[in-house]
């Protein structure tokens, strides 16, 4: 199954919005490895929440 993606940049106040990629055809990972996953957040609200 295939996806499309298009790469913006946007700036800080939202207000300007340029295509940095333009629309592509790309195949999702059947499997996410491991190391490419964020670590869990470590800040005091989060635990707190957790």
């Amino acid at each position: 199954m295939a996806m499309t993606m298009k790469v913006y940049e946007v700036d800080r106040y939202g207000q300007t919005v340029r295509v940095v990629q333009p629309e592509t055809e790309v195949t999702p990972l059947t499997e996410v490895d491991p190391s490419s996953v964020f670590p869990a957040c470590q800040c005091q609200q989060c635990k707190d929440t957790a």
